[in-house]
Order: structure tokens, then C-alpha cells, then sequence
């Protein structure tokens, strides 16, 4: 992986970037907003166009993550999507920012209706 001037990674070059991390103090995947504070909502990210702008929202990551906000922050590739929106253009990007891939079985096996004939 490429790295940021501050040890960070980044994407390989690709159209689009955006920071994404860990919240600290929950575990939560989190992107940069422009305002520079943390959304959970990919959506709500700042775009990098080139890997300088994106080296810049790096730097924004890291003094959050120094100010123990969020941990391990790095860029990704997201694509514009037709209607504006981003999107991660790997699968386990996709997945932090989705969800799982499949639907989650419930732990709890169903209950069997109990019939009493009166």
C-alpha cells in the first residue's frame, strides 16, 4: 500500500478517495466529513480527487487519531455512483460500509407454536 507523508495509508491512486477509521471510543467505522469531524454514514465523506488532496485529509486523520478520536485511519477508493452517492469500490470496504454480505441468522433457534386441544 502506498503511504501518506505521515505513515498512513492510502489507496493506489484510484479517481476517488476518502479517509475512512475506527471511532475509539466504540469501535464504529467512521469517514471524514468536509467539516472535518466523523460521520458513519460513507456517504456524508469528503472526496479527495488526486493524492495530494488526499495526503491533506490524511493529515486531518491523523490529528484526530492523535487527539484519541479514532484509531488506524487510511484512505480508500470509493466510485460516484449515478446518483451522486460513494461508494467502496473493494468488497471488504463495501462490507464495513454496508454491512455483511448475507442475511444474519438469528442465535435464538424459532419457537414451535404449542397447540392444546380443549
Amino acid at each position: 500500500a502506498l503511504l501518506s507523508e505521515i505513515g498512513f495509508p492510502m489507496a493506489k491512486s484510484p479517481d476517488l478517495q476518502i479517509v475512512t477509521a475506527n471511532r475509539l471510543r466504540d469501535g464504529a467505522v467512521v469517514y471524514l466529513r468536509p467539516d472535518g469531524h466523523w460521520s458513519t454514514r460513507v456517504g456524508e465523506a469528503v472526496s479527495a480527487a488526486d493524492d495530494e488532496q488526499a495526503r491533506g485529509l490524511l493529515a486531518i486523520a491523523a490529528r484526530a487519531a492523535a487527539q484519541a478520536q479514532v484509531v488506524a485511519p487510511y484512505a480508500i477508493a470509493v466510485e460516484r455512483q449515478p446518483d451522486g452517492s460513494l461508494r467502496p469500490t473493494g468488497y471488504r470496504e463495501r462490507i464495513r460500509a454496508e454491512g455483511p454480505s448475507i442475511a444474519l441468522i438469528s442465535a435464538t433457534p424459532p419457537v414451535e407454536p404449542r397447540h392444546v386441544s380443549v
